[in-house]
């Protein structure tokens, strides 16, 4: 099942700005807040000598970037949300998919690497790993794609043939082509699968329960 969205339901679907859901995924780990942090100290800091070297009559230019370079630990969440969000909006055409899983397996991915000393004073290199879920679905039609994402403890129940619905984006009317897709939602457990999650969960549950009254009237 494919059904075109307007564009109006679209920009609803993904909102320009962040919403409260991807500013808490932008916020990140402790470890990203206080590099946010430092870059707001350091800033602080080099408005604050720029004060001794530049004229009197300065005040206010130097003012306005210091207050923005010193929040920006709290408004970088919003600016990186949004900037995804745009890069998800530049598609001219979107479309409500339904289609089911066809496959879930769990794999272990390397997400980083780590240099460190042992007691026999030996360089160790020590590879981080994640364990992720890989969830491939598709349609009738040919179409199949697949996601990645961290491992829940939630993920375990899903199965194949589970009914899966997403959003998916193209630069074609025709919804031919598929370039990008959204986080996938699992109605059968009302479980979302995603990394990031570009979808507003509340307007996605109206849009999906108006195209249902449409398809059970059209029957």
């Amino acid at each position: 099942m494919l059904v075109p969205l307007t564009r109006q339901v679209f920009e609803k679907l993904v909102p320009l700005a962040a919403t409260g859901d991807q500013y808490k995924y932008c916020w990140g780990k402790p470890s990203d807040f206080l590099q946010r942090l430092l870059i707001s100290v350091v800033g602080i800091v080099v408005f604050f000598i720029l004060r001794f070297i530049l004229p009197a009559g300065f005040e206010l230019i130097e003012f306005i970037p210091g207050v923005i370079v010193g929040l920006y630990w709290l408004w970088a969440p919003i600016y990186w949300a949004g900037r995804r969000n745009r890069e998800l909006r530049r598609y001219k055409y979107s479309g409500f998919w339904r289609g089911e899983v066809l496959d879930a397996f769990i794999s272990e991915e390397m997400i980083g690497k780590e240099e460190t000393v042992n007691k026999q004073g030996e360089l160790v290199i020590i590879e981080n790993r994640e364990r992720c879920l890989n969830l491939e679905v598709g349609d009738e039609n040919g179409f199949t794609t697949q996601i990645q994402v961290p491992l829940q403890r939630s993920h375990r129940s899903i199965r194949p043939r589970d009914t899966a619905e997403m959003v998916v984006l193209s630069n074609r009317t025709d919804l031919s082509r598929i370039s990008k897709v959204s986080d996938i939602y699992l109605p059968d457990y009302d479980l979302w699968i995603s990394d990031y999650p570009y979808i507003r969960r509340d307007v996605f549950a109206v849009v999906r329960q108006r195209l249902s009254r449409r398809s059970r009237y059209a029957d």
